[in-house]
């Protein structure tokens, strides 16, 4: 055997091994190897690959996340509609389902497999010959969305099944794992972003990311139930069906079970009261399906919904309490954030002793005083919120609550500006400011120093140890030694750890920094644009809007951050204390679409869509999904459609596919 046709096989070795490492990991939650000897194997296939990228196919390991897309997502019909549900809420209206389910079977013996109800987005996958080539939302039952880049960066779908069938639809729900929502939602109020009501829209939203790279980070999974059109098949029943699913090394929810009698259906369904709480998933009821595929056909389906299957709703749990206070808590950016404390109460599995306000509108809106008696729920059982408050049970001690005139942290004043639904306290040297801005700045996303959590931060600070941020770089082991909880081999720990950070690089500073509306993500969009901090402290407004997702907001923000003085002191203290501030910068291959905002119609017949748009982006240009008056290049392929028209129309410059070819030279 040949060297090239060794590293071949090793190749095909390390994909496979690669595949049932993340089956064991993602789906089975049941890991065989630790994260560095997985780190390296992924190495060493993405070596091969980049030394024979003829052998990259579609469904190795390395290629779960493509590139971004511009403008939007193309439709997508489904070879067989996806139904939704009927819904029923009460025991009755089951056992009248189950009764219209005999009476058209003629009394035949019948199963129900019951299966949870994940609530989070359906979603079409389409396999040919084994291997995924397409995954679809529900959209309106009959026509989707084709979302297959975001899809196959989800670890629980295989990209490549054991099936020879030249078509194959595999459907299910996209989900956001309770503790993934919990983790996202933090990340976005550190960013000062409206947190998602719940795991489902988080879910939605994720899914509909035009960045892969954005979804990749969201965590999502995926558990399939349900099969669409497929070509030399022949399954069963339901309980087959998931058997089968399983087979392929799809995640299929263990929670179902089959009955031939409704009343143990809905006996079932009731012992999920309470403990559907403890799942690691939303869940919003239970669907009941007869299990005979031939029943199934036979009953047939309405225009909308199927008869064979219903959906039994949980109703929202709900608990009466009372407001004992309203407490205000103190963020990095001087924001006050109203909450109320409760007097403590079961709901939904947990003690719940304090729900969020948001702020000042959120209270005055709803009404909610202190003394009254509220109904609080969890949305999308994950967070308590407050529903109403209950006004009619009020004795007359209630009081309003007015947000604190001054920070409870300093005592401070603090104001409201124009336009904001926040308080903020304005003062630079707050202690509870600075408090959340060196537990953000020290945090895993940020800078990554381990060991330093907010009890150390707050010593350092009670101490008088740091006064800044940057002030962290210059702890010396004798600060250290004699604080609670240290000594000679902690200390050394955690200066190894803040003298590891000073090369996560520029991204992450950008983030550590705390510049508003800068989260991660801008983070690292304009350390891969800029390189430098240098080169961004001194950007104007104009010249970070152009930037593709970077707004007006963070750009004004970025600007005004950087204006002032105390900042710029505070970059050349993590200068001066070796912290590395520079990234790899994003480079053009040419720059011969230099300001050119192009849209592209019609079929182009020597590269894909996708591959259009990266090669306009790597020239200097933009891609935009509308030909409008902003609009300075059209390139038409075959068959174009309205936007050709609309080009003509406004004389915008058009080209032909050929032509865009010889300007990409």
């Amino acid at each position: 055997m040949s060297q090239t046709e060794d590293l071949h096989k090793r190749l095909q070795e390390l994909r496979e091994t690669i595949n049932t490492l993340s089956y064991q990991y993602y789906t089975l939650d049941k890991p065989t190897m630790s994260d560095y000897e997985y780190d390296m194997m992924y190495r060493e296939l993405e070596n091969i690959e980049k030394e024979h990228p003829e052998w990259i196919t579609p469904d190795s390991p390395t290629q779960r996340v493509g590139s971004k897309i511009s403008g939007g997502f193309a439709k997508y019909t489904h070879d067989r509609p996806m139904l939704s549900m009927g819904d029923v809420f009460n025991d009755q209206e089951l056992r009248e389902f189950d009764q219209r389910v005999r009476d058209d079977l003629d009394g035949e013996d019948l199963e129900y497999v019951v299966e949870l109800k994940i609530d989070g987005l359906a979603v079409n996958l389409i396999y040919e010959q084994g291997q995924f080539i397409r995954g679809v939302t529900r959209g309106d039952g009959v026509t989707g969305e084709d979302v297959t880049n975001n899809v196959r960066t989800i670890r629980t779908i295989p990209l490549r099944i054991d099936s020879n069938s030249p078509h194959m639809e595999i459907r299910g729900e996209v989900y956001m794992p309770i503790p993934a929502f919990e983790q996202l939602n933090s990340q976005r109020r550190d960013d000062e972003l409206e947190p998602f009501a719940n795991p489902r829209n988080a879910a939605a939203g994720s899914l509909r990311q035009l960045d892969p790279q954005i979804t990749a980070q969201r965590k999502l999974a995926f558990f399939a139930y349900a099969i669409g059109g497929t070509v030399g098949i022949d399954i069963p029943s339901q309980e087959a069906l998931l058997q089968d699913l399983k087979a392929f090394h799809f995640q299929v929810n263990p929670e179902y079970r089959k009955f031939t009698n409704i009343e143990d259906v809905i006996t079932f369904i009731h012992s999920w009261d309470d403990r559907r709480d403890t799942l690691g998933y939303a869940t919003d009821g239970m669907v009941v399906k007869v299990n005979s595929f031939a029943q199934q056909a036979r009953l047939g389906n309405t225009v909308k919904i199927p008869r064979w299957a219903i959906a039994y709703k949980f109703p929202p749990e709900q608990a009466k309490t009372k407001v004992l206070g309203i407490s205000v808590s103190l963020g990095r950016t001087g924001v006050l954030t109203p909450a109320a404390d409760l007097k403590p109460v079961r709901l939904a599995g947990t003690t719940v002793k304090r729900a969020t306000l948001h702020n000042e509108d959120y209270i005055r809106d709803k009404d909610i005083r202190v003394g009254d008696t509220v109904v609080i729920q969890k949305a999308g059982e994950i967070i308590p919120e407050v529903v109403r408050a209950l006004p009619e049970l009020r004795t007359g001690s209630e009081e309003v609550f007015a947000m604190p005139a001054t920070c409870p942290s300093c005592g401070g004043p603090v104001v409201r500006r124009e336009g904001e639904a926040a308080t903020r306290c304005i003062n630079p040297d707050c202690p509870g400011v600075l408090l959340e801005r060196v537990a953000h700045f020290v945090s895993r996303n940020a800078m990554n120093i381990d060991g330093l959590g907010d009890a150390i931060v707050s010593q350092l600070l009670d101490h008088e140890l740091i006064h800044t941020v940057a002030d962290i770089y210059g702890l010396k082991k004798e600060d250290l030694v004699g604080l609670d909880g240290f000594g000679e081999k902690s200390a050394d720990n955690l200066l190894k750890a803040i003298e590891a950070s000073k090369s996560v690089g520029l991204a992450r500073v950008l983030f550590a920094l705390g510049i508003r509306f800068v989260g991660a993500k801008a983070g690292r969009i304009l350390a891969e644009c800029f390189g430098t901090i240098d080169a961004i402290m001194n950007a104007k407004a104009d010249e970070l809007t152009v930037i593709d997702e970077i707004g007006p907001r963070i750009a004004e923000s970025v600007v005004q951050y950087f204006e002032d003085e105390k900042h710029r002191v505070l970059v050349e203290a993590l200068r001066h204390y070796g912290v590395d501030m520079t990234a790899e910068k994003r480079t053009l291959i040419n720059a011969s679409f230099d300001g050119e905002i192009v849209v592209l119609t019609g079929k182009l017949q020597t590269m894909t869509r996708q591959e259009a748009q990266e090669a306009v982006e790597q020239r200097g240009g933009k891609c935009t999904n509308s030909v409008t008056k902003k609009t300075t290049l059209v390139v038409v392929g075959a068959d174009p459609g309205s936007k050709y028209e609309k080009a003509q129309q406004l004389g915008t410059h058009i080209i032909t596919e050929e032509e865009f070819k010889e300007w990409l030279k």
